[in-house]
């Protein structure tokens, strides 16, 4: 490498070793999360999902820069877990754009390529909350593009990044008042500013605060369970059944008639199938794509020159000779896609409806590609997704903008609403009546949970000591007490009123049977309340609560 040129062999050194180098971090990223509950997973989810995008370079055989970056976004993207993770993919899906078609990487593509994944992040989120990675991504894609009128070393360049990153992380206190409450920074900007050193590092050779163990990435995560992508999918519900490949050898007669812009004519075919790849030069354009009518993309693509190395393959016989051509299942109008996390929340779910219940949440969110795999299963026409936890909701937004179907989400945040908003659905009801009454449901019920602290802290003027119970009221920290029972107490005394007449109360795998405490409390401290308790098996939350 020269300066002024990141070779793709360089480049694809830092996608990895900035992967490597959160994975070594990520306990420590997850110690960062504000609550001291033991539920902190902002660098176990970032970890998951960059570890998806380096393996998608590692199974990459181009060197070069554009094809690297885009199989790295595709990457993050099939595997974002959380909100931290589905902010990284976007990231870097923006970078990704602004790098097509580049085979190396100068100092002014670099800081280009950072401020366009910065604009992709904002514009993917509703409301973005400044000290967060958000802010940490724009002040050192700002200080990029500034210094690159100047420095055309792409290593000095990026030194400068990490430095502004480093100092945009420790103000985040400033911008988030409860980061500096509890002294720290967000998590989310460390875990960025940890990939940001890792990519420094591959291209200086200097030495990481952590050791990178350079290898496969198996090593970087616990090993998941992964089924085939055809277990998911009937033969039948194949949308586009053609897999087809061609190559336009371009002619100057055809493209003084028909000039040939690549961004326009790789948009004309996007509108024609998926799985499109479009690489084009000056004389040969190379098309994939999966189609249902892979003569008329040819017949399109006749106009700006000659078809040559054709090749058209019928997924559907493909798939029924890997699955065994199996009957198809019939098709369902309305399913419901949930998130639960114990068994007996998931028998919960069952019975209230759901069709399909994922298993995760809190330690271990499912990623992009667990829902859009849940949304196919549930072999439907329209598809109603409860994430039940805030961490998991834009990971179902983008599962839902990749599906066939029609998908709605339902903005639950935790499992009291996903069970409010389960009750609401009316099958007789349209799609889009459904989807508003299942959001209209979730301000009819109050949320709490009661769980331990992780370590000692002072929050929103709650003292609390490592190993207590605290009591959770939507989202806030209201109590602190040495045993569960009595910060279930507090806590109920805390959300129930006197218009109140439902109390549910879920057990999860830690906690004791204490019935008979419990019935007795809600006799004599809400006697007009009707108490329902339920074995939820849940880890992390000793007790789930709604009230109604």
């Amino acid at each position: 490498m020269s300066v002024g040129n990141v070779d793709g062999k360089t480049f694809a050194g830092m996608l990895l070793t900035g992967a490597h180098h959160l994975a070594n971090n990520a306990k420590t990223i997850d110690a960062l999360n504000v609550f001291p509950v033991p539920d902190g997973d902002t660098g176990t989810n970032m970890n998951l999902t960059i570890t998806s995008g380096a393996k998608a370079v590692q199974d990459t055989d181009s060197e070069e820069v554009g094809v690297l970056a885009a199989a790295f976004a595709k990457g993050l993207l099939m595997g974002a877990r959380g909100n931290s993770g589905v902010i990284l993919s976007q990231l870097f899906r923006g970078f990704a754009k602004a790098l097509e078609g580049q085979k190396d990487l100068t100092a002014g593509k670099l800081a280009n390529a950072l401020d366009a994944g910065v604009k992709s992040a904002y514009k993917a989120v509703m409301k973005p909350v400044e000290g967060t990675i958000l802010t940490v991504a724009k002040d050192a894609a700002a200080a990029a593009v500034e210094k690159s009128k100047t420095e055309a070393d792409p290593i000095e360049l990026f030194r400068y990044v990490v430095k502004a990153a480093k100092e945009s992380l420790s103000r985040t206190p400033d911008l988030l008042p409860v980061l500096k409450e509890v002294g720290v920074v967000d998590s989310g900007g460390q875990g960025l500013v940890t990939v940001y050193e890792g990519f420094l590092a591959a291209l200086t050779g200097e030495e990481l605060p952590v050791e990178v163990q350079h290898g496969k990435m198996e090593n970087l995560v616990s090993a998941e369970h992964h089924k085939q992508a055809q277990d998911f999918l009937d033969t039948a519900d194949i949308t586009y059944g053609y897999c087809t490949e061609f190559m336009v050898k371009l002619e100057a007669d055809k493209l003084q008639e028909n000039p040939f812009d690549e961004q326009a004519y790789r948009e004309e075919l996007d509108g024609r199938g998926d799985s499109l790849l479009v690489v084009a030069d000056e004389d040969v354009v190379k098309v994939h794509i999966h189609t249902e009518y892979p003569g008329e993309v040819m017949t399109y693509s006749q106009a700006f020159g000659s078809l040559i190395n054709m090749k058209i393959e019928n997924m559907r016989e493909q798939h029924a000779a890997i699955v065994g051509n199996k009957e198809k299942k019939e098709r369902n109008q309305h399913a419901i896609v949930t998130v639960a996390m114990g068994e007996g929340v998931k028998a919960l779910f069952e019975n209230l409806g759901a069709n399909v219940v994922i298993s995760g949440g809190q330690t271990m969110n499912p990623s992009t590609q667990d829902i859009a795999d849940a949304i196919k299963t549930a072999n439907a026409d329209s598809v109603y997704i409860l994430p039940n936890n805030k961490n998991i909701i834009m990971a179902a937004e983008q599962a839902a903008k990749m599906a066939e179907v029609q998908s709605f989400v339902v903005p639950t945040k935790t499992i009291p609403q996903g069970m409010r908003s389960l009750l609401a659905f009316d099958a007789t009801q349209s799609p889009d009546s459904n989807a508003e009454a299942m959001k209209d449901a979730i301000s009819q019920v109050k949320s709490g949970q009661v769980t331990h602290a992780v370590r000692d802290t002072t929050i929103e003027g709650v003292s609390i000591k490592e190993g207590q119970f605290i009591a959770i009221h939507e989202s806030k920290i209201i109590a602190a007490a040495s045993d569960a029972e009595e910060a279930l107490e507090l806590l109920l005394e805390q959300m129930v009123s006197e218009e109140d007449e439902l109390i549910t109360v879920i057990r999860g795998e830690d906690a004791e049977e204490t019935d008979d405490r419990l019935e007795d409390f809600v006799e004599g401290t809400f006697p007009e309340a009707e108490l329902e308790i339920h074995e939820g098996n849940q880890p992390v939350y000793t007790y789930l609560v709604a009230v109604e």
